[in-house]
């Protein structure tokens, strides 16, 4: 799995690419602590380059999502592969963590709209 993390004017994208499982998951929750350590933290999970996603992968959006909302801010996911979106969709995930099918939309969505 690859990483890659940058600073937009409205929010941290954190770029995700490859399978994100057990072994892998551990990395994205490094990445995520550096996104949401700032104050109010808005973060964009960018999964257009993940092939699968295991229950340790989601749990690790969840644990963000929390301690994002926490700060007062927000995580969003964006474009994941259809599957991806169903499973959280199915799961009840998505209308929790706020799914979009672009990293455009999910920085163009404030979170008071």
């Amino acid at each position: 799995m690859d990483l890659s993390l940058r600073e937009t004017p409205d929010a941290v994208l954190v770029a995700v690419r490859g399978n994100l499982d057990l072994d892998s998951a551990p990395s994205l929750a490094v990445c995520l602590d550096e996104a949401l350590s700032r104050p109010e933290p808005r973060v964009v999970v960018d999964l257009s380059g993940v092939d699968f996603c295991d229950s340790i992968g989601l749990s690790t959006f969840v644990t963000g999502h929390n301690r994002a909302e926490a700060a007062g801010g927000w995580l969003r996911i964006a474009a994941p592969s259809e599957f991806l979106e169903r499973l959280l969709n199915t799961l009840g995930l998505a209308s929790r963590l706020g799914v979009y099918p672009s990293v455009a939309d999910a920085l163009a969505n404030r979170p008071d709209d």
